[in-house]
């Protein structure tokens, strides 16, 4: 192969002798030198996951353990553990969305180990209950970006679906987890209304984006920026196919408020998607509350979704959204 003349041209003399000083046993250091991370890169890589740890939220889903908790009776330092492992991948999650790969999370969590089961579940049990709900929710996320990023608007029971598995995929691991560190026998199935919950959670958030609420701590109308199909957003692309103005507005991934405000009054005016996200809530909400009520009066779950609950207009909510 031909090197062109630039390439070709030879070190001069005190470069040959600093390559000879520096290369010449190369070979044999790198052989015995088998890791140079310091300590120093892993606090400039760990730092992002450091700063989320340490900022505080609303906490929903220790809010949603313990009140589940009622139920379950977990001993509280397993809770606590429980706990840590859905934050520790929460926080992976946001960091990382487009993980595909679920055991590197596996060194965020050693916490598993030192969980024991009853009823004569191993760890290696744990770990296929975590892993098989974290290829649940990277499926989930894969198709919101497949969604994303090749503009194709999905029907509202698709979304639905990718919402199950994405969001619904912590809420899962930790209910199962405290499942089987319950001792108690014959537990009913509780993942029906976790799955539920978990979609309300979503198209509450997806309601809330399109708001004065998010304005403050994550920007106006960030899913509009994000090019993302919310569930707001599929209403009212699949209300009016032959209008392309949201689609529109979606490829330009606009930060001017005046494109967005303008996508808003459409979603709100013209497709009247914000009252039908709205209605939507209402119908989940009164079949999440016949649940609770099905399982057993649960005093601390009833209050987690009348937080929930959103009110008659998105800038009449009273609270942020959780965490």
């Amino acid at each position: 192969m031909a090197l062109s003349n630039d390439i070709n041209m030879e070190a001069d003399s005190s470069q040959l002798n600093g390559i000879e000083e520096r290369y010449s046993n190369f070979f044999e250091r790198m052989k015995h030198n088998h890791s140079e991370w310091s300590q120093q890169n892993e606090r400039i890589l760990m730092e992002p996951f450091t700063y989320l740890t340490s900022t505080p939220g609303k906490e929903i889903r220790s809010l949603m353990i313990d009140a589940f908790n009622h139920w379950l009776a977990v001993p509280t330092e397993q809770l606590n553990v429980v706990k840590r492992i859905v934050g520790l991948l929460h926080t992976a999650s946001l960091l990382m969305d487009d993980v595909e790969d679920g055991s590197e999370l596996r060194r965020g969590i050693p916490e598993l180990s030192v969980l024991h089961p009853p009823n004569h579940r191993s760890a290696s049990d744990l770990w296929k209950l975590v892993n098989d709900e974290l290829l649940r929710l990277h499926r989930g996320q894969g198709m919101d970006l497949y969604w994303r990023d090749s503009l194709t608007c999905p029907t509202e029971e698709e979304y639905i679906q990718m919402v199950k598995n994405k969001t619904g995929g912590l809420f899962r691991i930790a209910i199962k987890l405290m499942t089987a560190m319950s001792p108690l026998t014959e537990l009913p199935d509780y993942i029906p209304l976790v799955d539920l919950m978990g979609i309300i959670f979503q198209i509450r958030d997806d309601l809330l984006n399109l708001s004065s609420v998010y304005t403050v701590n994550k920007g106006f109308c960030e899913d509009l920026t994000e090019g993302k199909f919310s569930f707001p957003i599929v209403h009212a692309i699949r209300a009016d196919p032959s209008n392309h103005q949201l689609l529109n507005v979606l490829r330009q991934r606009p930060t001017d408020d005046g494109i967005k405000t303008y996508a808003v009054s459409y979603m709100k005016e013209k497709t009247k998607s914000l009252a039908y996200t709205r209605q939507v809530l209402t119908v989940l909400e009164g079949q999440a509350d016949k649940e609770v009520s099905r399982l057993g009066d649960n005093t601390a779950l009833r209050s987690l979704l009348d937080m929930m609950h959103v009110g008659p207009s998105p800038a009449q909510s009273t609270g942020s959204p959780p965490s």
